[in-house]
């Protein structure tokens, strides 16, 4: 059970994660992206703080802080930098192509740091729901601008930030629960984007805000950011890196529906054959094949 409400939260903190890119995309309207990650990591910290500070018994020891605060720069900060300048040489099609490598990198690199085996079922899980994502997309890889190798490159070392933030603030968690080390991380992180904001005048455009725009800021804090990776953190705590992030594939899934119930773009064939697909493969590298043995054989656990 443990693992299921893991995987569970990896999907729906992958899903949130999608609708967050629209508030996003309207906010780049008002305020730049460096000042957006400022708004939403900040505000997601002033959040989760004071759910931090009721579980003392429960916050990160002293010797993991500078680990944690590594990890929330290396996460907080310089994935949403690369991933933002990425999108300046790349089509968001493309973009989000990259982006599912995430669940790869994360089975080869946990693999080579001995962190989780490299299993034949879940490797093909991963490659089913890449495949998935490449369908749902295949309309816009069709056309892609002078140079878009740049930015497919730049999404690819934001994927590699983010797995190795998730295979390796796994044992920071179990030592400190998901909340006190999430708050920790994002605030490390929040800090740098803060400062390199206000270093670059990026919150001069705050004072012309009206209500939409304190929306999509507080939405971006509270649901794109403290309850998008606390889920992701409780995902981490319960199940393997390569199970939690096989669910980012459903991010650019969750946006496109978003954009076709609200935005009234069309729901194409390719798209909801890549839904199923990429479901397909959640569902082939997160379960188990159950094994057939005599009665009174005791068979050892499959720790795939």
């Amino acid at each position: 059970m443990s693992e299921i409400w893991g995987v569970l939260a990896a999907v729906l903190s992958s899903a949130i994660g999608g609708t967050s890119i629209g508030a996003t995309r309207f906010l780049v309207n008002a305020i730049d992206p460096l000042a957006i990650g400022a708004f939403r990591f900040g505000i997601g910290v002033l959040l989760l703080l004071p759910l931090a500070l009721l579980q003392r018994r429960s916050r990160p020891p002293r010797r993991d802080w500078p680990g944690v605060a590594g990890l929330g720069l290396l996460f907080f900060a310089a994935f949403p930098i690369l991933f933002n300048a990425s999108l300046i040489f790349t089509t968001a099609a493309r973009g989000a192509l990259a982006l599912s490598t995430l669940p790869l990198l994360t089975l080869l690199v946990g693999a080579a740091l001995g962190a989780e085996p490299l299993t034949a079922r879940k490797t093909t899980g991963v490659l089913v729901t890449i495949l998935g994502v490449s369908m749902a997309l295949l309309s816009g890889l069709a056309t892609a601008p002078p140079g878009a190798w740049r930015g497919d490159l730049l999404m690819v070392a934001a994927a590699l930030c983010m797995a190795l933030y998730s295979i390796w603030s796994k044992p920071y968690i179990r030592r400190s629960g998901p909340i006190p080390f999430t708050t920790l991380a994002m605030a490390a992180g929040a800090v740098v984007l803060i400062v390199a904001s206000l270093l670059r005048g990026s919150f001069a455009p705050v004072a012309d805000f009206g209500a939409p725009q304190w929306f999509g800021a507080t939405y971006l804090g509270a649901i794109g950011a403290a309850l998008t990776f606390y889920l992701w953190a409780f995902a981490l705590e319960r199940t393997t890196p390569t199970r939690v992030a096989i669910s980012v594939t459903v991010n650019p899934i969750a946006a496109s529906l978003v954009g076709a119930v609200l935005l009234d773009e069309p729901l194409s064939w390719n798209l909801m054959a890549g839904i199923v697909t990429v479901f397909a493969g959640i569902w082939i590298a997160t379960t188990q094949p159950r094994r057939a043995h005599a009665p009174g054989n005791m068979v050892a656990p499959d720790t795939r």
